[in-house]
């Protein structure tokens, strides 16, 4: 059976909501809401007010982990100040998930490249949680949506460093390019089995450049924008995304194009898909 993926040309914030409402399935509890909150100087990251109703709706808190590499949001006291420069912590409850340690450890049994994941110990805080994903390129990655918020974006920041170097830190930047990606799939799978799919996922394909939000100089949007997608399948909604991108008829879609291939990025779908954590096949339903 395909998964449902929801899409809408229209782009604002009422209509992320109006996307969120239409999956139809009510996230309970305490609500974690994973999004990118943007390196300082970063020009394309979505802002706090462009998700504040549905953010609101839900009755939300966004949640953050450090990173694993220099920059405004390496350690928790430059990632707070980050997030209040930002606006995230003047309309939101803000809660950087591995702020202290220890970090909690997620077990991996059926992992193909890694068989554990850390991640920020405050997510145990959470019931459930609403994964708001800026659909762009990435530098090591390819691409940027569910998966990658799933796993890089949930885990801490050693987490982040065990994941890019696949299972050994120190291998963050010299690591087989596929081993990295099949490691990002592992840790979205242990993400989704924790909250035990209690989880609703947004992309939104607004200022989409070949850089990620995570890059303080990154290069300005080489396609226009093409709408929101919402569905509870990450996996047939960053494939949704990628075939629009592939289908679109933009003048600046080769240059994306050629930043997905040359990172090999489909091939986080391909292992996600082998983990049975969602389908490639879906149903795109136009609610416009």
């Amino acid at each position: 059976m395909k998964s449902q993926v929801y899409f809408s040309g229209i782009i604002t914030p009422e209509r992320v909501l109006d996307m969120y409402r239409q999956i139809g399935k009510e996230l309970n509890g305490n609500v974690l809401v994973k999004l990118h909150s943007g390196e300082t100087g970063n020009q394309n990251f979505l802002k706090p007010d462009f998700f504040k109703p549905v953010i609101d709706y839900v009755k939300g808190t966004v949640g953050e982990c450090n990173t694993a590499y220099e920059g405004t949001r390496d350690t928790t006291e430059k990632h707070l100040k980050t997030l209040e420069e930002h606006g995230w912590s003047k309309y939101f409850t803000v809660d950087l998930l591995d702020a202290e340690g220890p970090d909690m450890e997620l077990e991996i049994p059926n992992g193909n490249i890694i068989k554990k994941n850390f991640v920020g110990k405050d997510i145990a805080k959470y019931d459930s949680m609403l994964v708001l994903s800026h659909f762009k390129g990435h530098p090591m990655g390819g691409y940027g949506g569910a998966l990658k918020q799933l796993s890089i974006g949930i885990a801490s920041s050693y987490g982040k460093g065990y994941i890019h170097g696949a299972g050994d830190p120190s291998a963050f930047w010299t690591v087989d390019t596929d081993l990295f990606l099949g490691a990002m799939a592992d840790a979205a799978s242990s993400v989704i089995n924790y909250f035990k799919g209690n989880i609703v996922y947004i992309n939104v394909m607004k200022n989409m450049s070949v850089d990620c939000d995570c890059c303080a100089v990154a290069e300005d949007p080489c396609m226009e924008d093409i709408g929101i997608l919402a569905s509870t399948d990450p996996v047939a909604l960053d494939q949704a995304c990628i075939d629009l991108v592939y289908n679109s008829k933009d003048k600046g879609r080769d240059h994306l194009v050629e930043r997905i291939e040359s990172r090999h990025g489909i091939h986080t779908i391909e292992m996600a898909a082998k983990l049975n954590i969602g389908s490639r096949e879906y149903e795109l339903i136009n609610i416009d």
